[in-house]
């Protein structure tokens, strides 16, 4: 068990929620009843005033020094009954001495001093008596301590401090005596006892019996066993506390919460939230901060930011650091704030790392929102200043070797800070030169995040508006070639990043070969998104049907037929349309290309591939059960035809459809149409299409509702070849005695 360990925990135990009091300033006071005698050496009496005084510093180097005069000084500081900072420093410097394992010589002579310390009115001046005797050894101080505990002769008060002292004590001796002393005449010496037993999570029993069969099993305790025990104790008690106390936090809290919700107006809103930003309690500080941000996050307009920006930036500076780390992340958010002086100054102050990473995060955004709202010669020069800063930090985030992290955010600093227009030309090359200088530190970490992340810094400042974009190119386009070939993924992904930012032209002239088949997916949907020549549609074309490559290389396919000639359209119809195509575009697909070819072909009047592409568009539509569309075709198909052939072909085409949909009156219609010019021919395709159709329905259609439009159809005189087949199929369809539909009305 680590005794030192044991130590601690018991000592923050005993000390829980103690406040220290800082020393008052008095002046020397007299040594019992008379003046210190002026005959010692100049710097003992300057130390010895300044003990007098309450000063820990002057203590601490008289009980270093080895001239008796300045034991007799501490000795007679602590018997200073009515000068309590003078006590409270020999005490501190004790305690000092007793952490820092310092040596003290005759540390015996403190012994009395000590004690005369407990019969005192100063709960703060008894207290560090007690932590103070911790340098003596409990078999040095045990047998005073005991009996000036026991003694019924002294002050209560004294014997209840003593008490205190035997509560820190590690020593099971020292327990026992705390449990014996439940059986002295007073009371509150009882109570006392009882509650330091009650601290240190010891339940002895009510009775005597009970005591001594306590007293016995502790005596009987190794000490490393009766150590274990009271650690376990005390770390159990203070996990009570813990739980306890947060429990009483998380009910504040909903109550703050449940009264914020109810409150009738904004106005209302953001004074509760500024009065709790204002709390002493840091835990209700966070949660107005929490509401805040939310508050800013939502769509609302009405959040107060006159109201609020100059209690946030107070924040920056909060003594709590969980309040300084959450402001700092919440104002890399608020960038409309004014926070950058603010934030740099704490910065420069600040000595937690984590707090001092997210402070740099917020400045760098801040400093960059701070420039970007002036044009560059209406730059003040105190944002200048600031951004000077803000890269100087931004150099040490670079090159910390100790924090991943934060070379990371500095990366991204310096990115966001060199966009922007207004530094000098040796400024934006010394700064360009760095990532560059980092990134080649790092070539003996393949894969690191590291380097992906300067990678993408170095590709950010490659965009157009990047104010150092031309000097960036030079800089970085050689590297992020060489970046291709690097066995990491990730960094091969952001070096596509990196070039495509500088020329996708040119980028994808160089990935078009060797780099479509990647082994990084990232990377193989990049070169697909670049793609916008014919000349990429064959190894696009391949990467239809694979997966998660299939859809955008098929968006990439569908851009370029879009701006793309008829001729290029019409070359590809067959290898994207052929039932024996290796390309097998979905319906949609296919019907995406048609319609483009379609107007393609209609725009520069390539008669013939239009007939084609409405043909192919028919037989999609129909597959798709869009028979009015393909209905459409064919009638478009019919109309521009040349030879009566193609015509009747056509026609015919549409009487299928309007067959197999099945509109019936769409088809008496169709034939009401032909009827009025000539008769039809007992041989031509409709009849022998109909005739078939009442042999054989489509889709079920029963041929005596077909009949019963047909019937209704009014065809001009001297048709008997029309009116022969009616008579047939009515014939032939009577001696099945099946009741006919009632005709729907020929249209028009």
């Amino acid at each position: 068990m680590n005794v030192k360990r044991l130590y601690l925990i018991a000592l923050i135990a005993a000390m829980f929620c103690r406040q220290s009091v800082p020393a008052q300033n008095k002046p020397p006071v007299q040594v019992n009843g008379a003046p210190v005698s002026d005959q010692i050496d100049p710097q003992l009496k300057i130390n010895r005033d300044a003990v007098l005084a309450g000063d820990i510093v002057a203590a601490g180097l008289l009980l270093s020094d080895d001239n008796p005069k300045a034991r007799e000084i501490l000795l007679d500081a602590l018997k200073q009954s009515k000068n309590s900072p003078a006590r409270m420093a020999v005490c501190r410097a004790l305690i000092k001495a007793k952490t820092d394992k310092q040596e003290v010589k005759n540390v015996e002579d403190f012994i009395g001093p000590l004690l005369s310390v407990f019969d005192t009115q100063g709960a703060d001046e008894a207290r560090l008596a007690a932590e103070a005797a911790l340098i003596l050894d409990y078999e040095q101080i045990r047998e005073p301590l005991e009996k000036f505990v026991t003694d019924g002769s002294t002050p209560v008060r004294a014997r209840l401090n003593a008490i205190q002292a035997l509560k820190l004590r590690l020593d099971k001796r020292a327990t026992i005596k705390l449990i014996e002393l439940l059986d002295d005449e007073d009371e509150r010496v009882i109570a006392g006892a009882l509650a330091a037993l009650d601290s240190l999570g010891i339940f002895p029993g009510d009775s005597l019996d009970a005591r001594q069969a306590t007293i016995r099993q502790i005596k009987s305790q190794k000490p490393e066993v009766f150590l274990g025990n009271r650690i376990n104790r005390l770390e159990a008690k203070i996990r009570n506390m813990t739980a306890e106390m947060n429990s009483l936090v998380d009910s504040h809290l909903a109550l703050l919460a449940s009264t914020y919700k109810i409150l009738p107006d904004y106005s209302a809103k953001a004074k509760f939230l500024a009065e709790h930003l204002a709390n002493s309690k840091a835990s209700v500080r966070l949660w107005a901060l929490e509401e805040v941000f939310q508050w800013w996050k939502g769509t609302n307009p009405d959040f107060p930011r006159e109201q609020f920006e100059p209690i946030l930036i107070g924040l920056i500076s909060d003594p709590h650091r969980d309040v300084r780390l959450r402001t700092s992340e919440v104002l890399a958010s608020m960038v409309e704030l004014n926070s950058a002086r603010p934030l740099l100054a704490q910065l420069e102050i600040e000595q937690d790392e984590q707090v001092k990473t997210r402070l740099f995060v917020a400045l760098g955004w801040a400093s960059s929102s701070a420039i970007s709202s002036s044009p560059p010669e209406k730059i003040s020069p105190e944002i200048k200043q600031i951004r000077t800063h803000t890269l100087k930090w931004a150099e040490k985030f670079l090159f910390d070797n100790k924090n991943p992290e934060n070379t990371q955010f500095g990366a991204r600093v310096v990115e966001r800070l060199l966009r922007r227009d207004g530094l000098e030309d040796t400024e934006k090359q010394m700064y360009l030169s760095m990532l560059l200088t980092r990134y080649k530190q790092l070539n003996d970490n393949p894969g690191g995040a590291l380097r992906v992340e300067l990678l993408g810094a170095m590709a950010g400042l490659c965009v157009q508006a990047s104010a150092c974009r031309e000097s960036a190119i030079k800089l970085y386009k050689p590297l992020f070639v060489e970046a291709l070939r690097d066995g990491s993924n990730s960094v091969r992904e952001m070096a596509v990043d990196g070039l495509a930012n500088i020329d996708k032209a040119d980028a994808l002239a160089i990935l078009r070969e060797g780099f479509v088949n990647d082994p990084s997916l990232a990377i193989r949907k990049k070169i697909i998104a670049m793609a916008g020549a014919e000349k990429d549609l064959p190894w696009l074309a391949e990467k239809i049907g694979m997966n998660s490559e299939s859809e955008p290389a098929w968006q990439a396919m569908t851009g370029i037929f879009n701006r793309s000639s008829a001729d290029t359209l019409n070359k590809w119809i067959d290898q994207l349309i052929s039932e024996n195509s290796k390309i097998k575009l979905t319906k949609e697909q296919k019907l995406t290309f048609l319609k483009i070819a379609e107007s393609k072909a209609e725009a520069e009047k390539k008669a013939q591939m239009l007939k084609n592409v409405r043909e192919r568009l028919a037989a999609v539509y129909q597959d798709m059960s869009q028979f009015d569309k393909a209905a459409e075709c064919w009638q478009k198909l019919q109309a521009a035809a040349t030879t009566q052939e193609e015509k009747d072909a056509a026609a015919l085409q549409r009487l299928d459809i309007y067959l197999t949909w099945p509109r019936p009156e769409l088809a008496a219609n169709m034939l009401a149409e032909a009827l009025k010019t000539q008769d039809l021919d007992r041989t031509g395709g409709l009849l022998k299409a109909l005739d078939e159709h009442f042999v054989k329905p489509k889709n079920g259609m029963d041929p005596n509702t077909v009949v019963a439009q047909l019937e209704a159809i009014k065809p001009p005189a001297e048709r008997s070849n029309w009116s022969q087949w009616l008579k047939e199929w009515r014939s032939r369809l009577s001696k099945e005695d099946k009741p006919a539909e009632k005709p729907k009305p020929p249209a028009g």
